[in-house]
């Protein structure tokens, strides 16, 4: 490859570790064309998978400030640039090596934090995030409950006392 072909590429990878909020770094020795294509189909709502050169990986991360890839640069590796949930992306990816074990989750970034597979496969055990929103919305909405419940309890409580006590003085007006 021609040195100009290459800063090209280097241009391209550094973009789109800018572009994306998450990367999650594979091998992916032993896949087939039809198993690589069947992973990107399934990641195409929230990542790009791409296969990608360790050396030239390498220097765009640095282009782009990501620290915590070298290590994991070696071997044949490929790249999924997550750019929607995170999350919902390392369960597509943990799901795919379940059933394909030749794909190898090596260690990634999210949000400029390198991360190791295990801790990928923490975050792919995580919940979604509309579930995850929905159970702080149900707490919320749960305090507020019970807060509303406090503060109508006491005037309630008057109101029962002073309607018994109306109700004890007609009886005995009644009475006399």
């Amino acid at each position: 490859m021609a040195r100009p072909d290459k800063a090209a590429a280097v241009a391209e990878i550094a973009g789109k570790f800018r572009d994306s909020n998450a990367a999650v770094l594979t091998e992916y020795r032993g896949l087939t064309v039809a198993q690589l294509k069947e992973l990107r189909r399934s990641l195409s709502g929230n990542a790009t998978y791409a296969v990608v050169k360790n050396t030239l990986t390498g220097i765009a991360a640095k282009e782009a400030g990501v620290e915590g890839l070298d290590a994991d640069l070696k071997g044949p590796s490929a790249i999924a640039f997550v750019t929607g949930d995170p999350v919902t992306a390392a369960k597509g990816l943990r799901d795919f090596a379940k059933a394909n074990p030749a794909l190898v989750i090596k260690g990634g970034v999210l949000d400029g934090r390198p991360m190791s597979a295990a801790e990928i496969t923490k975050l792919a055990d995580l919940e979604s995030r509309e579930v995850l929103l929905a159970k702080v919305a149900g707490g919320l909405k749960a305090t507020l409950t019970r807060a509303a419940y406090a503060f109508s309890a006491k005037p309630a409580q008057v109101a029962r006392v002073i309607d018994a006590l109306r109700q004890k003085q007609e009886s005995e007006g009644a009475a006399a």
